[in-house]
């Protein structure tokens, strides 16, 4: 999967739990807080993800590569770099070995790098931020900060302790992952999965071309890019339905978007151009419906709203993935067909 998008807990817990046969989300949570195989940081495109902890150190290290972003903040705001410094190592010190919330990191890192790191000049959400908060991502990206199990409805964040990669082999990690899940690609589509600009992709693509990590095919008239040695493809038609939920890896990556959303599909299950807004509904790997998840106690109703109709065979599968989705979250699940009324992202 290259990661699982997880700024909706939910549906991380349900793409994981999908792709593992028998798996529920307790699983997941499992993964995360019990086990750390699993560990929840800031990833591609600054969202939050669910990484395997294993590799944790590669994606850090091409994170971590990225090339500077434009930083938007009036210039008495921004962090000088020495500034800088001191709070990506006042988190690190504050976290480490415990889990804080977001208000009492802020207090440790004003106590660990002074007053001025919790000056509130940070514009957010209607509000304005401590200093320091600008820095999370490049915490995160620096390996001293990522999610923590959570204290109620609190977020909490810990130290995780892993240092990142040296950046060319992170990067050979990260792309090949990508290429291995979703290729062929190009290096555009690279840019905009991982958070970067074309150019600085194109280049990335050519260093690892130069030493044999990706190769270069002709896709349907089209240069794209797959892993090395990754060249044979079953020439059989996808088939199979499927219920993937919000930010589904598959629909976000998934390339050319107008081959996995076709007509309709466009219309409805893409917001803006942007996919993963809609739980989408896949029938021989094509989206071919939305859905939406109605949870009541103990039940649940999921409605499908089908852009095409479902013969009996589409239909039993149907059933069966919507007992599916209630096995992963421990609910009974009732089917309903008919338009999806619900807001993108609701």
């Amino acid at each position: 999967m290259s990661g699982a998008h997880a700024q909706i807990m939910s549906a991380a817990e349900h793409s994981v739990a999908l792709r593992i046969p028998g798996a529920t989300a307790a699983d997941v949570r499992a993964a995360l807080w019990t086990d750390r195989t699993l560990t929840k940081t800031f990833g591609p495109r600054g969202t939050v993800h669910l990484l395997p902890t294993a590799e944790l150190s590669a994606w850090l290290g091409a994170l971590s590569a990225l090339p500077p972003i434009v930083n938007r903040f009036a210039p008495d705001v921004r962090l000088t770099p020495d500034q800088l410094d001191s709070v990506l190592a006042a988190v690190g010190t504050a976290l480490a070995g415990t889990e804080l919330t977001t208000e009492e990191l802020d207090a440790a890192v004003g106590d660990l790098a002074g007053p001025w790191a919790v000056d509130e000049v940070m514009p957010a959400f209607q509000t304005m931020w401590p200093r320091w908060r600008q820095a999370m991502g490049m915490a995160a990206h620096r390996g001293v900060l990522c999610f923590g199990a959570g204290r109620g409805r609190k977020v909490t964040y810990t130290n995780p302790d892993v240092k990142p990669a040296e950046a060319d082999e992170a990067l050979a990690t990260v792309v090949h992952d990508y290429l291995w899940s979703y290729g062929p690609a190009t290096s555009p589509q690279f840019a905009k999965w991982f958070g970067a600009t074309p150019g600085w992709a194109s280049e990335v693509f050519a260093r690892l071309a130069g030493v044999g990590s990706i190769e270069e095919i002709d896709f349907d008239g089209t240069p794209a890019w797959i892993a090395a040695g990754d060249s044979a493809f079953d020439d059989t038609e996808p088939t199979g339905l499927r219920l993937l939920p919000y930010f589904d890896a598959y629909g976000v990556a998934g390339q050319p978007r107008d081959r996995l959303f076709p007509g309709r599909a466009a219309e409805r299950a893409l917001n803006r151009g942007q996919a993963g807004n809609r739980p989408i509904l896949l029938v021989n790997g094509v989206v071919a419906g939305i859905w939406h998840l109605k949870r009541s106690g103990r039940r649940a109703t999921v409605t499908v709203e089908a852009f095409t109709p479902l013969d009996r065979a589409r239909h039993t599968m149907l059933e069966e993935q919507v007992a599916r989705v209630g096995e992963v979250f421990g609910m009974a699940a009732e089917l309903v067909l008919g338009e999806v009324e619900a807001g993108p992202h609701a």
